[in-house]
């Protein structure tokens, strides 16, 4: 099981952007001095819920500074874009990285974002031509495609990836229909972060298993899982931990259903009704706890879902720096070695 790490950079105080993108740097080298395989990046817009609204920009960025690590996006926000700006985007970051880059794609789910970009949430017709015709680029061969969105003559994208067939491509699933779609075209997926519960993990990977069993090739995707983490060897920190993971719980939970409030740009934590208690918190919905507890979590999670790969959210809410990354060190030394 590969393990990674996840950069949301939000900040419910406001912290200025100097800060947030100076701790992000700080977090993925730190994530490359320690074993870490992956830094995955969000893309959002407009609120301080996520200050990175050009993640492969950072990813490029990132690339340069390590040497070893793997950059990605967690997600692309695509039907906010033409699908072949992002596959030359995509492209470039896989040139300058040395064939460092995994590509993370998702239809997006929050209205707020699309409506300040002129747009509609996605029905789904821009987001299924998108896949397809990022697919075809990165084939890198001259392709065209007609369809009902996009209309495209005989193009070919320049730069080409470096990776061969093409950088490995993960899209992100919340639902049946966005499991099955992934599925289908034989990409990896990415599930799980705020506000899902471990039984709603568990409904995943049977699609997953059913999936597998109905196409033709009979293969599973490769699927990865993230969850907030926090490891220490003191329960009361522990708990106070979990509170900050309600803060994005709530935002996210607040954007995906359309009760947010945003105010002067601060995304503001709107209590969801019957909220889990921080008990249930940390025991359906977190990896927070001393290492043995972790370790207990996370393979929980790797037996129902039977993930190849685990995604670790380790800055959430208002942490500050030293403490993400003593956690981050202390999963390395006492919870990594268990899960490899």
């Amino acid at each position: 099981m590969d393990i990674g790490t996840f950069l949301l950079m939000q900040s419910p105080s406001a912290r200025s952007s100097e800060e947030l993108y100076a701790r992000a740097i700080e977090q993925a080298q730190a994530a490359e001095a320690l074993g870490f395989r992956n830094a995955w990046l969000a893309e959002h817009h407009f609120s301080t819920y996520g200050y990175l609204s050009r993640p492969l920009q950072l990813a490029s960025y990132i690339a340069a500074k390590t040497t070893r690590l793997r950059v990605g996006t967690a997600v692309i926000v695509v039907p906010l874009h033409h699908p072949l700006i992002v596959a030359e985007e995509i492209a470039t970051l896989d040139v300058l990285s040395g064939g460092r880059t995994d590509v993370g794609l998702g239809r997006g789910y929050q209205r707020y974002e699309f409506e300040r970009f002129g747009l509609k949430l996605d029905s789904g017709s821009r987001w299924d031509e998108s896949l397809d015709i990022l697919l075809k680029a990165f084939e890198g061969r001259p392709f065209s495609y007609h369809g009902k969105v996009f209309d495209i003559p005989e193009t070919s994208i320049y730069p080409k990836p470096v990776q061969k067939p093409r950088p490995p491509v993960w899209v992100t699933a919340q639902s049946e229909y966005s499991i099955e779609a992934a599925a289908r075209r034989g990409l990896n997926v990415l599930t799980g972060g705020f506000g899902v519960s471990v039984e709603r993990l568990a409904e995943f990977g049977q699609i997953f298993n059913r999936m597998a069993a109905e196409t033709a090739t009979g293969k599973r995707p490769l699927v990865g899982v993230q969850r907030a983490v926090y490891v220490t060897k003191d329960e009361a920190d522990a708990r106070e931990a979990a509170e900050h993971a309600r803060w994005n719980m709530r935002v996210t939970l607040s954007l995906r259903n359309n009760y947010e409030r945003v105010e002067n740009g601060q995304a503001i934590a709107v209590p969801g009704n019957a909220e889990p208690a921080v008990d249930d918190l940390l025991e359906r919905y977190l990896v927070i706890g001393t290492p043995e507890t972790c370790i207990r979590q996370i393979k929980r999670v790797q037996a129902l879902v039977g993930i190849s790969h685990f995604n670790c959210s380790f800055w959430f809410g208002d942490l500050d720096q030293a403490r993400v990354l003593r956690s981050m060190e202390l999963f390395s030394r006492e919870v990594m070695p268990a899960l490899l």
